[in-house]
């Protein structure tokens, strides 16, 4: 029933999907370069955020934004621990 009349709740009406262009081993999204990657440092930003476009799942979804967290296995620097002398 699915195949022949399709459903609002399906995006590809039964069908598989296109896969996530930002799932696969080519994605720059957690890709790890000497410059970090976009999860890292935001580098290649053009292409992951095409990629991310490319991609549809029915819902509107934001793109993640580089951590600030972890930089490339780094912790950035604290006010606290460079205080004025």
């Amino acid at each position: 029933m699915l195949l022949n009349q399709g459903s609002p709740l399906s995006i590809a009406n039964g069908a598989t999907p296109d896969i996530n262009p930002l799932a696969t081993q080519q994605s720059k999204l957690h890709y790890s370069s000497p410059d970090g990657g976009y999860s890292i440092t935001g580098a290649d930003a053009a292409e992951v955020i095409n990629a991310w476009n490319q991609y549809v799942d029915g819902y509107a979804n934001t793109i993640p934004q580089p951590s600030q967290l972890d930089l490339n296995g780094t912790t950035p620097s604290r006010y606290l621990d460079n205080l004025p002398e």
